[in-house]
C-alpha cells in the first residue's frame, strides 16, 4: 500500500491506542483557568502522527527516499525522535524548560549541520547555519504554543504541508510526496480532535510536527525549490500569533515559557464560545489570503518579498485588531453580567 494511504491508517490506530493508554495512566488534561476545555481529556494523542511519520516517511528517508541523502534522512528521523521523546516525557511529568530546549537545540543542530546552504548563503554559511538553527527551534516551540484549541494545530499543519507540496511539486517531487504523506498522517489524527476533542495532541505531537514542518521547508529551501519568503507566508498564521503574543508578554515582564491563554486564537475561542469558530477563522485566513498570495509569489517571483512583507504586515494588524475586539467583547460581557 502506498505510504500516503498507509499513514492515516497507522496514525488513527495509534491515536486510539494512545487514548486508551492515557486513560489507564491518568494522563488527562483537567479543566482550569489556563485551559479552554470543560471536561477531563486524554493527552498525548500526537504519538499517532509520530508513529505514522516514522513508518511511512522517516525510516524510508534514511535509505535515501524522498530525494534526501541517507545522512539528511537520519537527521530527520533522529531529530523527530528527540523532540517527540522529550515531549512524551513532558506529557507524563512536567520537565524543566531548559531540558526541553536542549533537546530542541540538539535536533536543530543535526538539521543545520547536514543542510547545504542555498546559493543565496554560499558566501555566508554561518548565517545559513544560524538561520536553520533558529527557525527549527522556533518552529518546534511555536507549534507547541499554538496547540491549545480543538483542531487548530492539525488544520494548520495540513495547510502548510499541502502548500509546500504544491509549491515544490515540479522542482522537488520527492519532498512534495514526503510533505503530503506527513499531511496524511496528520489527517488520521484530526477526527479525534475536531470538532470535539476526544484527545489532545500533547507535546509529543506538537513539537514533532513543528520539527517536521521545519525539516521539510528548510530542506526545500536548501534545494532552491522553495523561497524563504514563501515559507514565511505559508506559516504566517501561527508565526505571527505566536511571535506577537511572545513579544507582548516579554514587554509586560511576563515569563514567556509559562502556560497562558493570551494567544489570539485562545481569545477568539473564549469570546465566541466555540473552538470550531476560532479554527475556521484561521483556515479562512489561509485559504482566502495566504493561498492566493503564495500563488502570486510563484507566478511573479520578483514580487515575492514585497508580497511577503505586505501579508505579514496585514497579519500583525489583524492580530492587534482581533485582540482588541476580543478584549472589548470580554469587557462588555463582564458589564452585562455585573450586579445592578
Amino acid at each position: 500500500m502506498p505510504a500516503i494511504l498507509l499513514a492515516p491508517l497507522i496514525a488513527a490506530a495509534a491515536v486510539a491506542a494512545g487514548m486508551a493508554y492515557a486513560r489507564r495512566r491518568g494522563l488527562l488534561d483537567t479543566p482550569g483557568r489556563r485551559r479552554l476545555h470543560r471536561d477531563p481529556t486524554p493527552r498525548g494523542g500526537g504519538i499517532g502522527i509520530v508513529l505514522a511519520a516514522l513508518a511511512t516517511v522517516l525510516v524510508p528517508a534514511t535509505r535515501g527516499a524522498w530525494g534526501l541523502t541517507p545522512a539528511l534522512g537520519r537527521a530527520w528521523l533522529i531529530g523527530t525522535v528527540l523532540v517527540a521523546a522529550v515531549g512524551f516525557a513532558d506529557d507524563h511529568r512536567h520537565l524543566p524548560a531548559r531540558l526541553r530546549l536542549l533537546a530542541h537545540l540538539a535536533a536543530a543542530l543535526l538539521l543545520a549541520a547536514l543542510l547545504e546552504p542555498p546559493p543565496l548563503f554560499t558566501g555566508v554559511p554561518v548565517l545559513w547555519f544560524a538561520g536553520v538553527l533558529l527557525a527549527t527551534v522556533w518552529s518546534i516551540n511555536l507549534h507547541n504554543f499554538m496547540d491549545g484549541s480543538n483542531g487548530m494545530l492539525a488544520l494548520q499543519a495540513l495547510f502548510v504541508l499541502v502548500a509546500i507540496a504544491a509549491l515544490v511539486a515540479t522542482t522537488a517531487p520527492g519532498l512534495a510526496w514526503a510533505a503530503l504523506t506527513l499531511a496524511a498522517a496528520t489527517l488520521g489524527f484530526l477526527p479525534f480532535n475536531f470538532p470535539r476533542a476526544r484527545v489532545f495532541m500533547g507535546d509529543v505531537g506538537s513539537g514533532a510536527l513543528g520539527f517536521l514542518i521545519a525539516a521539510v521547508a528548510l530542506s526545500a529551501i536548501a534545494r532552491g525549490a522553495l523561497g524563504i519568503a514563501e515559507a514565511a507566508v505559508a506559516a504566517c498564521a501561527f508565526a505571527v500569533d505566536a511571535s506577537c503574543t511572545l513579544l507582548s508578554r516579554l514587554l509586560r515582564g511576563r515569563r514567556w515559557y509559562r502556560p497562558h491563554r493570551e494567544h489570539l486564537y485562545q481569545w477568539i475561542a473564549r469570546a465566541s464560545g466555540s473552538h470550531a469558530r476560532a479554527a475556521s477563522l484561521y483556515v479562512a485566513w489561509n485559504l482566502l489570503l495566504v493561498a492566493p498570495a503564495l500563488g502570486l509569489m510563484r507566478e511573479r517571483p520578483a514580487w515575492a518579498w514585497p508580497l511577503a512583507a505586505a501579508v505579514l504586515a496585514v497579519a500583525v494588524l489583524a492580530w492587534w485588531l482581533g485582540k482588541r475586539a476580543c478584549l472589548r467583547a470580554a469587557k462588555n460581557a463582564k458589564l452585562r453580567h455585573a450586579p445592578a
